[in-house]
C-alpha cells in the first residue's frame, strides 16, 4: 500500500486532529496518526519540494519610526506558523497589565490543550501550569499545548481567542492577517504578511517593553529538562535579542527578529525560508545591509506612510510537526529597496491631522487620544479630538484622530509621538472622510 499526502488529506487528516469521543474514534485516530507518520517518512523529498515552494518575503523596518528600509514582496499572503504565538503573547501581556492574569496564576490544562501536536511541553489534562511558565514555553520551546492553555484562559475557547487575536490585529494595523488558532499549527485560513508581522513586532516593543526580555531567554528548565530557544540566530548575531521562529510545510521557515546597534533598533521579518540555516543567514544579511544605511537625524525623519502602516484596513509550528497544507497562491515575488517618498500633494492649511490608532471601542480610541496629548501637549494643544467610526469586515472600528493641523504641525507632532514609541500616521481630511 502506498500512502500519499493526498490520501492523508482526503480521508485521515481530519480524524487525526479531532479529539476522539468514542473508542472507535480513538482507534481511527491512532490509525490515522500511524499513516501520517508513514507518509511523513516516505515523503521526505516531497516535504523538501513544498518547503522550497513556500512564499519568500522579507521586510526590515526601523523599530522607532516605522521607516521601511528593505522589503521583498512584504505584502504577499502566506502562513505565519509559530509567529502566531507572538499575538498570543501580546494578548497575554495585555491581560497581565490589566490585572486579568498574574504571572504566578495557575491555569488549568484541558484535554484539547493536551491533544496538541508537538512541539509541546507535554502537559496533561487536569494539571495546571503557571502563566509565566506558559509564556516561557511559548518563547523558547514554541509549545503548542501551552499556547492553548493561555488561549482558553483568556477567550474561554481557542476559537473565541482566535477571534480576539484577529480583532487585535486590526487595531494594530495588521491589514491582511487572520488567526484561526493560538499556536500557528496549520490552518489554510490562518494567513498573514511579512509587513503585518513587522507591525506586530514594533507593537510588542512599544506596548510591552517590560515583558519583551522574555524573548531573549536562551533556555528554561521544565520537567527536569533544559529547553533551548529555537531562535539560534541570537547566539551569533550581534545585538539580536528576540523575537520568534516558526515553521510548517506551507509557510517555510519564518523568523521575526529585532536587533540593536549603536543605539538604533531594527525589526526584521523573513518568511518562506528553505531551511532554518538559510533563513537565519538571510535575516543576518538583510539586517547588516539595513544597519549600513545612513541613519537620518530626527529633524529629517518622515512620519509613517498611511498606505503602509496606518491602522485602517479595508479587509479583513520551529518547529512543529508538519502537516500537508499547501501554500495559498500569491503574486510574483519582487525585491524593492525602499527609497525616499516623493512629497505628497500639498493640502490646504488646517486640513491635516494625525491618527494614533484604530480600536474596537470608542473608549479605547479616546484613551489613545489622551495618551497622545500627554506625549506632545504643545504640538497638539490646538488639535480637534475626533473618533471616526467605520466598518471593517462587518465590524465597527474607531479611529483615534487629532485633526485641524497644518501639514508642518502634523508631521512634527507625528515625529514626536513616534519618538516616544506611539504609533502615529499623518492624515488629511480628504484621505479619511
Amino acid at each position: 500500500m502506498t500512502v500519499s499526502r493526498s490520501t492523508v488529506r482526503t480521508g485521515l487528516f481530519s480524524f487525526a486532529l479531532r479529539e476522539p469521543e468514542t473508542s472507535g474514534g480513538r482507534r481511527i485516530r491512532r490509525l490515522a496518526q500511524t499513516l501520517i507518520a508513514v507518509a511523513a517518512l516516505s515523503g521526505t523529498v516531497l516535504t523538501s519540494v513544498e518547503a522550497l515552494a513556500a512564499k519568500a518575503a522579507a521586510i526590515i523596518v526601523d523599530a522607532r519610526t516605522g521607516e521601511v528600509l528593505i522589503e521583498q514582496d512584504a505584502d504577499a499572503v502566506t502562513h505565519p506558523a509559530s509567529l502566531t504565538k507572538m499575538m498570543t503573547l501580546y494578548l497575554t501581556f495585555d491581560a497581565l497589565d490589566e490585572g486579568r492574569l498574574t504571572l504566578d496564576q495557575a491555569l488549568p490544562v484541558s484535554a484539547w490543550a493536551e491533544s496538541m501536536s508537538p512541539t509541546k511541553l507535554g502537559l496533561r489534562a487536569g494539571q495546571t501550569i503557571k502563566v509565566e511558565t506558559a509564556i516561557l514555553g511559548l518563547v523558547t520551546k514554541s509549545a503548542n499545548d501551552a499556547a492553548v492553555v493561555l488561549a482558553e484562559a483568556l477567550g474561554g475557547s481557542e476559537a473565541r481567542f482566535a477571534e480576539m487575536m484577529t480583532r487585535k490585529a486590526r487595531e494594530l494595523g495588521m491589514r491582511n492577517t487572520v488567526f484561526r488558532n493560538a499556536s500557528g499549527l496549520p490552518n489554510m485560513e490562518q494567513v498573514t504578511t511579512a509587513r503585518d508581522f513587522a507591525t506586530l513586532s514594533r507593537a510588542m516593543l512599544a506596548d510591552h517593553p517590560k515583558y519583551y526580555p522574555y524573548f531573549s531567554r536562551r533556555n528554561f528548565v521544565y520537567g527536569g529538562r533544559t529547553l533551548p530557544n529555537h531562535n539560534r540566530l541570537m547566539s551569533r548575531y550581534e545585538g539580536m535579542d528576540g523575537i520568534k521562529t516558526g515553521y510548517t510545510v506551507a509557510s517555510g521557515f519564518n523568523l521575526a527578529a529585532s536587533a540593536t546597534r549603536d543605539g538604533r533598533r531594527l525589526v526584521g521579518v523573513v518568511m518562506g525560508g528553505k531551511s532554518a540555516v538559510s533563513r537565519d543567514n538571510r535575516m543576518a544579511a538583510l539586517l547588516d545591509q539595513a544597519f549600513g544605511k545612513p541613519h537620518r537625524s530626527p529633524k529629517d525623519e518622515a512620519p509613517l506612510v498611511a498606505s503602509r502602516s496606518a491602522p485602517d484596513d479595508s479587509a479583513e509550528g520551529d518547529d512543529e510537526v508538519e502537516t500537508p497544507v499547501k501554500a495559498k497562491p500569491v503574486r510574483q515575488t519582487r525585491t524593492v529597496v525602499a527609497s525616499a517618498k516623493a512629497p505628497a500633494p500639498a493640502a490646504k492649511a488646517s486640513r491635516w491631522g494625525v491618527q494614533v490608532g484604530s480600536y474596537s471601542s470608542r473608549a479605547a480610541s479616546q484613551k489613545a487620544l489622551a495618551q497622545a496629548i500627554k506625549q506632545a501637549p504643545f504640538l497638539l494643544r490646538g488639535a480637534k479630538h475626533s473618533v471616526v467610526e467605520s466598518k471593517t469586515g462587518g465590524e465597527k472600528v474607531f479611529r483615534a484622530q487629532l485633526q485641524g493641523l497644518d501639514e508642518k504641525a502634523a508631521r512634527k507632532a507625528c515625529s514626536e509621538l513616534t519618538r516616544h514609541g506611539h504609533r502615529c500616521t499623518t492624515i488629511t481630511v480628504a484621505e479619511k472622510m
